[in-house]
């Protein structure tokens, strides 16, 4: 019998039961003793709005990273979703989008998946998933008010209860998913670790959502997008409709500053009929509004480069909104919340030695990057944006993306390149390959299409609304759907 002592395994506890929270858990579950999962709001038992997100009013969707990341984490979990209600939707053959280089076209060949749902859902299943694992418990109305330990080893956590009791809970692992609204960064200050680098860019956008209850079938009904162009004048003004559960189409409007939505809902079809293309307004005139308008204004990209500090203790890791939150036009919340997760479970696979948590926090930092080039790649084109402008360089890549998403409408090479980055599953630098270079440069290789492509039994379906919009009587000077 061995005479070292027993060492007990060790434990975790992170802090929010957001999205990021509960993959975060899911990540660490086999590999620990217990998870505790702390919130200072309640935790729902079904797919009921949770306090604390109010970005769950307007759309999300996963994209094909992030879904493939939750299935790692919890198998099952997207054929749950599809059970309760949600869309596959594939890329981008059931998609209809009005880019600033014009209408993509709907390619038969479908190269990636997005999952659309209402996010109350997709937060229960995940939930649901993740609290049956046996290791894992969650304590609600409790809030982190401070770490435990010193700058070099954090080893638990301070909490305040609804009735004001303080306590400490003490683990060998703080996972910080606590979002927008995280503390990390007052805390290692306390803590004497200073220099942590912050990047705020924002464009000023504002969401106004609401749901609707579709005048059509939505099972197989395309995503709708119209996208800004930052090269016109004016305030931007962007717009879709997603297809979720219940029959229900998710609406959301956005515009910057000097031409934002607000919450009055007589207001909302005709902002939307002020976008680049009518066709949200046509659709939207048709259905019937279920809900108030909810409007948010906490769009901002930033990101706290915690990767990069020189000191770093063990025992923390920083994931979700608390390390990088997102411009939610992109919809790449989720889905980098799952590749952080995943890259949390790998580092982790090493086990909790010393360097641990640093070697975690520069792989959720890599898995950042890309959604983080995307976001702010986009946004610092914007008049109204502030915290950084395009320099040179930003000017040059943006008119090289902007050649390759023309091509893109007409050439299904570059359309492939593009959504494999927009999926999350290829680095920004692959636009730039010998191949990719060379379809940008031969440009596309089909005419533009001059309006979106209909299905001929999505115009039956529009048909049997009433007169048919302009833009759906004809089929576009292009075959209807084309294939790759």
């Amino acid at each position: 019998m061995s005479d070292l002592p027993h060492r007990p395994a060790p434990r975790a506890v992170v802090i929010g039961g957001s999205m990021a929270g509960m993959l975060a858990a899911a990540a660490v579950a086999d590999l620990v003793s217990s998870v505790e999962i702390i919130d200072a709001h309640e935790l729902p038992e079904g797919p009921e709005p949770r306090t604390g997100v109010p970005q769950a009013v307007h759309i999300h969707f996963l994209q094909t990273g992030g879904l493939e990341a939750i299935e790692d984490l919890l198998p099952g979990s997207i054929d749950l979703l599809l059970a309760a209600g949600a869309h596959r939707i594939p890329v981008t053959t059931n998609m209809l989008v009005y880019a600033p280089e014009g209408w993509y076209r709907r390619w038969t060949r479908a190269t990636h998946s997005l999952i659309t749902a209402s996010r109350d859902l997709t937060d229960s299943v995940v939930r649901a998933q993740v609290l049956k694992h046996a290791r894992v418990s969650a304590r609600s109305h409790t809030k982190a008010v401070g770490l435990l330990g010193s700058r070099n080893h954090i080893t638990g956590v301070r909490v305040r209860n609804s009735d004001g009791t303080e306590s400490e809970l003490r683990a060998e692992l703080i996972i910080d998913t606590s979002g927008r609204a995280s503390r990390t960064p007052q805390w290692l200050t306390g803590l004497g670790i200073n220099g942590l680098r912050e990047d705020r860019i924002d464009s000023g956008l504002v969401y106004a959502s609401r749901f609707y209850r579709a005048p059509v079938p939505t099972r197989d009904w395309p995503v709708i997008a119209v996208q800004a162009d930052p090269s016109l004048p004016g305030p931007a003004k962007s717009g879709g409709i997603l297809p979720i559960e219940g029959g229900r189409w998710h609406v959301s409007v956005m515009g910057t500053p000097g031409g934002h939505p607000t919450s009055d809902a007589e207001a909302f079809e005709p902002f939307a009929r002020a976008l680049r293309h009518p066709i949200m307004a046509d659709l939207i005139k048709a259905a019937e509004p279920l809900t108030d308008v909810k409007v948010s204004r906490s769009t901002a990209n930033r990101r706290l480069y915690y990767e990069r500090l020189s000191t770093w203790p063990d025992g923390l890791v920083v994931l979700g909104d608390a390390a990088a939150a997102f411009n939610p036009i992109y919809g790449h919340g989720m889905s980098v919340a799952a590749q952080s997760a995943l890259a949390l479970r790998g580092a982790l696979a090493t086990g909790l030695g010393v360097g641990f948590a640093r070697r975690a926090q520069r792989a959720i930092g890599r898995r950042t990057d890309t959604a983080w080039a995307l976001a702010v790649g986009t946004d610092i084109h914007f008049s109204t944006t502030k915290g950084q402008r395009p320099h040179l360089a930003d000017r040059l890549l943006h008119r090289y993306v902007s050649r390759l998403s023309r091509t893109a409408t007409g050439s299904f090479n570059a359309a492939t390149a593009l959504t494999d980055v927009l999926a999350l599953q290829a680095p920004p630098t692959s636009l730039v390959t010998p191949s990719t270079l060379l379809t940008a440069v031969a440009g596309p290789l089909r005419r533009p299409l001059d309006r979106p492509q209909l299905t001929l039994p999505e115009r039956h379906l529009l048909a049997s609304l009433g007169e048919l919009p302009p833009w759906a009587m004809e089929e576009p000077r292009d075959d209807a759907v084309t294939h790759a």
